[in-house]
């Protein structure tokens, strides 16, 4: 930009003061500095928006190399993917020719089937035991199931569990 140092100002400064006058000069003065603002701010807006552009450039062309990325790794899983039904096909092409396939099915008995009633008497179980499990009743509560347990409140705990001979107090509370 330009460079003013005080010697020019002060230049600048009296040749105002001679043209405009003394009674006009700090409205120039004024104006002079709202435009400069004004002009400042503008080309801080233009830089700014020049920058943003060059920006949204690096980010478009990288945007285009991993698009064109993602599409070559598509194109090559695509391709292995291919490669591999080929190959399952033709494998199982070649064991439907030799019969082996119907002898591994043979081999599975009717017998060893499970019962019916023997699967609802194990999914009712399951499902009492899921039950147990979520319920909103603790584990220690249900432990607690059929033993005799009373209330007590915490002083009456702490003289059940007072040594035996009378009571001694402390020199605090006196």
């Amino acid at each position: 930009m330009i460079d003013l140092g005080i010697s020019k100002m002060a230049l600048i400064g009296v040749v105002a003061l001679i043209v405009v006058g003394p009674e006009k000069l700090p409205r120039v003065a004024r104006m002079a500095g709202t435009l400069f603002g004004r002009a400042q701010r503008y080309i801080n807006d233009v830089k700014r928006e020049v920058s943003r552009e060059m920006e949204l450039d690096d980010f478009r062309k990288m945007q285009q190399d991993i698009k064109e990325a993602a599409s070559s790794v598509e194109q090559t899983i695509s391709q292995h993917v291919s490669e591999a039904r080929d190959a399952v096909e033709s494998g199982w092409n070649d064991g439907t020719d030799s019969g082996s396939a119907g002898s591994s099915y043979s081999s599975i008995s009717p017998s060893s089937a499970p019962n019916p009633e023997t699967l609802a008497v194990k999914a009712k179980s399951f499902r009492k035991k899921r039950l147990a499990h979520s319920s909103a009743v603790p584990s220690w509560y249900k432990q607690q199931q059929g033993r005799r347990s009373r209330v007590q409140s915490g002083a009456a705990r702490v003289a059940r569990h007072r040594p035996a001979g009378g009571r001694k107090t402390s020199q605090f509370f006196l």
